[in-house]
């Protein structure tokens, strides 16, 4: 499990309104959350069609079209 250093701030009423963590911590929080998220991703996907590496190439060159235009 992942440590995390946190640092609780507080208003005048002693109510908690925040958290300050190390810079280094919250890039490997962010980057846990990435990896999640492709992960969900790519199992939504895992039983779709898969294209050849000629069909990609020629989807991917018809986004680029798309933008460009």
């Amino acid at each position: 499990m992942l440590e995390i250093h946190k640092n609780i701030v507080v208003d005048e009423n002693d109510k908690p309104i925040a958290v300050q963590i190390p810079i280094e911590e919250f890039e490997r929080i962010e980057e846990v959350i990435e990896n999640y998220g492709l992960a969900k991703l790519m199992d939504e996907v895992a039983g779709d069609e898969q294209l050849s590496v000629q069909e990609a190439k020629h989807f991917y060159g018809s986004l680029k079209q798309d933008v460009e235009s």
